[in-house]
């Protein structure tokens, strides 16, 4: 039996519909770690784009915040730092998971961890300013950097 066969293929659909419809509503992020897609930036319009799009577009902000005029999203993506980028030394923080005094390798060896000392760079931001109602888009900001 096919599962291309009429009743597989009834089954296929909505299948595959669950699990491209992330994609289709925009709430992606890119192999780079991007989470602002330009693309659907250029489709919000001030005064017409509504709270569900924004969520549909980029997810869930990374901070919200509640001012009198209106709720504020916003959102930042970020790239890896490379690794010859100039930085005081004194100034660079080892990351959480490197902070252990040892760890268990996959051969079951105990040995020190290595020091992980790569940082992120702010790639672009995207603060959405919502009228008073919280529904509606009143202005939005984008920058690259």
């Amino acid at each position: 039996m096919c599962i291309f066969s009429g009743h597989g293929l009834r089954r296929l659909v909505p299948l595959l519909a669950i699990l491209l419809l992330p994609l289709l509503l925009g709430a992606w992020q890119d192999f780079t770690g991007n989470t602002i897609n330009p693309n659907y930036v250029k489709r919000i319009q001030d005064g017409k784009t509504t709270k569900t799009e924004i969520l549909a577009f980029f997810g869930d902000p990374k901070e919200i915040e509640k001012t009198d005029l209106g709720p504020v999203y916003k959102y930042f993506s970020y790239k890896d730092a490379p690794p010859d980028m100039p930085h005081k030394y004194e100034e660079k923080k080892i990351q959480e998971q490197s902070d252990q005094q040892y760890v268990i390798d996959d051969a079951k060896r105990i040995r020190k961890p290595t020091v992980k000392t790569e940082g992120k760079i702010l790639r672009s931001t995207l603060t959405v300013r919502f009228k008073s109602d919280g529904e509606t888009v009143m202005s939005h900001e984008y920058q690259e950097f």
